[in-house]
């Protein structure tokens, strides 16, 4: 059977420092590049490199849905999941805790992993700090939150009930996409009242450091 014949001896002939040249041009634009010469690059150039498309969904968006999502998906596995082995009063209790519980460990990592605008981000959670004390922070947080949603379904069961004088009859349950709406709605009224105050406080503070100068 006949030898394949070898590249490397095909090519003795070849200087081998000609695989080693380096183009002095190119390496002398390299070194001297900057803002000032370097060449402009259209935005279609670059999302061939950066992965960025036309289509992007706003953060408001990705940030109000994960929200939504985790409140609605911890109603379905431990409100609906555990309100056939608990009382109403023991279910309160452990719901509320693991929605602080799952609003620290799992919602606001998953936020932060997704949006990198921090100042942008810290509007929409009211503990932003990691750590430990923001775990408590998150769980008081969650039982006053869903204190005030649990007033919202009462409200609308007793209006419905005195509007159609069935006082036997629960008209609104708790189930998950409700749930989160409620939930989301109440926490971004919490938001609005820390972020208006925060402002409030802010240009307070920077008049007072003009008038100071």
């Amino acid at each position: 059977m006949p030898k394949k014949p070898d590249k490397l001896n095909t090519e003795k002939g070849k200087d081998t420092s000609e695989y080693y040249k380096l183009n002095k041009d190119a390496v002398d634009r390299l070194v001297n590049a900057n803002a000032s010469n370097a060449p402009e690059v259209s935005e279609e150039e670059i999302r061939k490199y950066t992965g960025k498309k036309k289509f992007r969904i706003p953060p408001l968006v990705k940030i109000l849905f994960t929200k939504f999502w985790f409140k609605g998906a911890a109603c379905f596995f431990i409100f609906w999941g555990l309100g056939t082995y608990l009382n109403s009063i023991d279910l309160i209790f452990v719901f509320a805790f693991a929605l602080g519980v799952i609003t620290d460990l799992l919602e606001n990592n998953f936020l932060r992993f997704f949006e990198r605008d921090t100042d942008n981000l810290n509007n929409y959670i009211m503990f932003p700090k990691k750590g430990l004390p923001s775990l408590f922070f998150n769980i008081a947080y969650a039982f006053v939150v869903f204190t005030v949603v649990r007033q919202i379904y009462n409200i609308i069961n007793i209006t419905a009930m005195s509007i159609t004088g069935k006082t036997d009859e629960l008209f609104l349950g708790v189930e998950p996409i409700l749930f989160g709406l409620f939930y989301l709605l109440v926490d971004g009224l919490f938001l609005l009242i820390r972020n208006t105050f925060k402002k409030i406080v802010k240009d307070a503070l920077d008049k007072q450091k003009k008038e100071s100068k």
